[in-house]
């Protein structure tokens, strides 16, 4: 116990001794504390600029990055419109080369039939003249000729039934009892179902 007492009184008198040195120190250290204050001030300083500084470039690098990225999404968008509107366009151009394509076989078609028409209207004028020179000839000479009987291979319908159309190029006959048909490359009747 007298140990422990010593070291007491000892670190007592030692906190004494050290006292009096603290009040001429506390002048130095704040002239000290100022000068670092202030010191720590500028490095605040710049180090909050050199903060700011790297924040903008940051920013700006993001609104680069942004931009790019929109530029990039209405050049992509842009791209498709005009995909589509050239689709649209080409879309159109073949119908309408569909549409002339038509025309121009229907006119065609059309043009045939009346050459067609025509060729028999002349035919069967020529075929009455001469039916009828022929005839008058053959009164002159009043000899009697018996008319030859013309067999062909095509098979013809027995009952005259009417044409009523045209389905993929032939004639479209109707039948006593409604039916139609037509005559096929072989000469034989083809129905139409309906």
């Amino acid at each position: 116990m007298k140990k422990l007492l010593l070291f007491c009184l000892a670190f007592v008198l030692s906190n004494s001794f050290y006292a009096q040195e603290a009040v001429a120190k506390k002048k130095v250290t704040k002239a000290t504390t100022e000068k670092v204050e202030k010191a720590d001030k500028s490095v605040a300083k710049a180090e909050a600029e050199k903060e700011a500084k790297k924040q903008a470039a940051n920013e700006k690098r993001k609104a680069t990055i942004a931009a790019k990225k929109e530029a990039e999404a209405k050049a992509k968008l842009d791209a498709e419109k005009e995909a589509k509107k050239q689709a649209a366009n080409e879309k159109r151009k073949a119908t309408i080369a569909a549409k002339k394509e038509a025309v121009k076989t229907t006119t065609k078609i059309e043009t045939e039939k009346e050459t067609k028409k025509q060729a028999t209207s002349v035919a069967k004028k020529n075929l009455s003249v001469a039916t009828s020179s022929a005839n008058k000839s053959a009164k002159a000479t009043t000899k009697k000729v018996k008319p030859k009987i013309k067999e062909t291979t095509e098979k013809a319908p027995k009952v005259a039934d009417k044409i009523t159309g045209e389905y993929n190029g032939k004639k479209v006959y109707t039948g006593p009892r409604g039916g139609k048909y037509y005559i096929n490359k072989n000469g034989n009747k083809t129905y139409i179902e309906e």
